[in-house]
């Protein structure tokens, strides 16, 4: 009798184990699923912040996960004024990508006498390095100004639409607050949020198959 009970035990116990590891491998195909085709904001170490932060005066950085339908991505700065748009492509970087890969964009340090705002957009993927450098000529007066950075929200975004990655407001005001994250999902629906500032400059981003 005993010896029944203990195969009965051990019976119910290697079906519970075989169940949670069932659980599991469904629970990591869907994670690994959903990595796929989006795009996040790169969890940096804080010697990598500090490298970063002694040659750059800001800077972004996202990690990116493409399949094989995606040949390239185009990454691009647009410049705002009061919310209407003022220049459509301030740089503009174009590569191909394949897999895993990483986008950095930052800007430069420089003097104040300095009348350009300098831009760098660099793109990793597979062992290759794209970079381009720009400078916004009509930046003047922007250091006498107050300014908030922001990225947009949440991990794994899909990459099907055009995503706004990242955004510098510039102010005379020095109350300011980030955009939400409704502005980066849906930009002319929300672009009220712009118009108090000066000058916006938004980064963006598009995978093209």
């Amino acid at each position: 009798m005993s010896s029944k009970k203990n195969m009965s035990k051990t019976k119910i116990a290697s079906l519970v184990f075989s169940s949670l590891a069932l659980i599991l491998l469904i629970l990591n195909y869907f994670l690994f699923v959903s990595n796929k085709n989006t795009i996040s904001v790169a969890a940096l170490t804080d010697r990598e912040n500090a490298i970063l932060s002694s040659i750059t005066d800001q800077s972004f950085v996202y990690d990116f996960n493409t399949e094989k339908e995606y040949k390239e991505v185009t990454v691009w700065i647009e410049r705002y004024e009061s919310g209407n748009l003022a220049e459509d492509k301030i740089a503009e970087l174009t590569t191909e990508v394949e897999g895993e890969g990483s986008i950095i964009f930052s800007t430069s340090k420089t003097n104040s006498s300095s009348k350009e705002m300098p831009f760098s957009i660099t793109i990793s993927n597979n062992e290759s390095v794209s970079s381009i450098y720009a400078s916004d000529t009509n930046s003047k007066n922007l250091d006498n100004m107050s300014s908030v950075w922001g990225n947009f929200r949440g991990d794994n975004i899909s990459i099907a639409d055009e995503v706004v990655l990242g955004s510098i407001c510039y102010s005379n005001d020095g109350r300011m607050n980030s955009l939400t994250a409704e502005f980066y999902q849906d930009v002319n629906g929300h672009i009220n949020e712009i118009e108090k500032y000066e000058v916006v400059y938004l980064l963006k981003a598009n995978f093209n198959k």
